[in-house]
């Protein structure tokens, strides 16, 4: 019998909040109801579409799609590009119908990382509402997410997970991942191998659908991954810098983690002539400008693209069947903080309490820009060029990379974060086809989730997307905002957005509505005092 008198508290949330004791701590305030969307119908029918479905396979129609019961149960090419279509040939009629034509259809997106909020927004004042949040993801074609770490409590994301898989919220489908408590002094509540798995197994009775490390002791965390196994629970590591020395990402996914968050613990097993990265002797891991500063610079004191070291690590990742979700954009603003911050959808979309939580702070995690500089920002800018071209070269070899956002930090906030990540999957080298598979079915197998969403399939739940212009030729326009364009018959600009249905699970969510009322929340955020608000539209 394993003695777990030593573990105080079980639900790591609440643990982690106890780090910060700010005074008034409290989650998300919880969604409780569904005042937005439409449905789910006994017969829903789009028409006409064309479909990209996900697979990386290029776009196909005009196709129906039939839902039923939140299913899809119909997919029928229905004519050629351009030609009159048969009446005959399309499937019955619906309760409900979409026109397509002339429309595109993909799968909902899936955040591979992602949080409803943390105990560190709370360190300005309050937590952001979760509705806020869920809309801001219904409205850029988030329809499921991985919550990485369930920081507000894994009692309350339960509950929400279950509220959204029954559509009682507007909110994305959830898998819930909970903090590993074991490489903080402060929430250290496992000493033991044993203790380790027996953590594992109360969170799989609990519900959990996987694990969140931050690192922890080699026989501790290997305890806890081959128990997650055993559990069959998934399992996500941030190398953090404290514990990195002695478990890399090669180590980890060797012991069987399931997939490597952004990049720390890569450059660390491709180190040729050190073993540890090349601190400044004043470094201090509490002061979060260095330790964001010098992760910049980790990837140039690794082996360099096409030596034997970087190919052999590739390839040892790659019999692993390890996945990494690099979240490229919630690192963005350290290359060039100025465009983060004036980012055109901040006036209208961000939240005053998240804006003031982005504001250069001490102590606030993501907040240190109390000194960045242009050479920081150069020494980020060489640091992408390496990590985007290992993962291009590993997704290039038959490895999983997957779209996540990490977004609530660092001048991203949620939807338009994941959309953020899409760019830049294309600019680490990603055809569109290959980003929009890396953020929809790969995303779905990284979760095992792979039989209900994730690509266009007979069968599986109506997670759909229906985009007035092809979002594989710019996904610009899947922002919120859209981007400007010039309208060369009128001679003026405009902005175009190309989202205009999120369907999850059968229910439909009109984006502009969605946006409009996210719209609302931060003007009345900013009612009483709007003399620092960003610049709006």
């Amino acid at each position: 019998m394993v003695d777990t008198s030593s573990i105080p508290n079980f639900d790591v949330g609440e643990e982690i909040r106890l780090m910060f004791e700010p005074k008034g701590m409290r989650p998300a305030t919880a969604a409780t109801s569904r005042n937005s969307g439409q449905g789910p119908y006994k017969r829903l029918v789009l028409r006409g579409a064309t479909v990209i479905d996900g697979t990386g396979a290029p776009p196909s129609g005009p196709v129906d799609i039939v839902v039923e019961g939140g299913r899809i149960t119909e997919l029928k090419v229905v004519g050629a590009p351009l030609k009159a279509i048969n009446p005959a040939n399309r499937p019955a009629a619906g309760d409900y119908e979409i026109d397509c034509h002339g429309k595109f259809v993909t799968p909902g997106l899936i955040d591979a990382h992602a949080h409803v909020g943390t105990p560190w927004h709370a360190m300005s004042g309050e937590v952001p509402a979760a509705d806020y949040v869920y809309k801001l993801w219904l409205a850029h074609g988030v329809t499921t997410v991985r919550e990485m770490g369930s920081m507000n409590g894994l009692g309350y994301m339960l509950e929400q997970r279950e509220a959204a898989e029954t559509n009682q919220i507007a909110a994305p489908r959830m898998l819930l991942h909970a903090y590993f408590p074991a490489v903080n002094e402060r929430i250290k509540t496992i000493y033991t191998p044993e203790q380790a798995r027996d953590w594992v197994r109360r969170l799989k009775q609990r519900g959990a659908d996987g694990i969140k490390f931050f690192g922890a002791p080699p026989t501790i965390m290997q305890a806890a991954l081959d128990e997650a196994a055993i559990q069959g629970l998934r399992t996500g590591c941030h190398h953090a810098q404290m514990a990195v020395t002695r478990v890399n990402a090669l180590t980890s996914a060797k012991w069987g983690l399931t997939s490597s968050e952004h990049y720390y613990g890569i450059p660390e097993a491709l180190f040729e002539n050190r073993t540890v990265q090349n601190f400044p002797t004043d470094y201090n891991y509490g002061d979060e400008y260095f330790r964001f500063s010098t992760a910049g610079q980790m990837f140039m004191q690794a082996a360099q693209p096409g030596s034997r070291k970087w190919n052999d690590v590739l390839d040892q990742f790659l019999e692993t069947g390890h996945t990494f979700v690099p979240t490229f954009s919630i690192y963005d603003a350290n290359r060039d903080l100025m465009r983060a911050r004036r980012a055109d959808w901040h006036g209208d979309y961000t939240l005053k309490t998240i804006w003031k939580y982005f504001q250069p702070q001490r102590g606030g995690h993501g907040a240190y820009w109390y000194r960045w500089s242009t050479t920081n920002e150069v020494e980020w800018k060489q640091n992408y060029r390496l990590w985007m071209q290992f993962v291009n070269e590993y997704k290039n070899l038959g490895g999983r990379v997957c779209a996540g956002s990490d977004s609530g930090f660092i001048y991203q906030i949620f939807g338009f974060g994941l959309i953020r990540e899409l760019e830049l999957l294309q600019e680490a080298g990603f055809h569109p086809l290959e980003v929009m598979r890396a953020a929809t079915s790969l995303g779905a197998e990284l979760l095992g989730i792979e039989e209900e969403t994730g690509s266009i399939d007979l069968g599986k739940c109506a997670d759909l997307l229906i985009h007035d212009i092809n979002p594989l030729e710019d996904f610009k326009l899947m922002y919120g905002t859209g981007a400007v364009r010039l309208n060369d018959e009128t001679s003026k600009t405009e902005w175009k957005r190309s989202l205009r249905y999120t369907i999850k699970s059968g229910v439909i969510y009109d984006t502009d509505l969605l946006l409009a009322e996210v719209r609302e929340m931060v003007n009345q955020s900013w009612k009483d005092d709007d003399h620092d608000r960003p610049p709006t539209r």
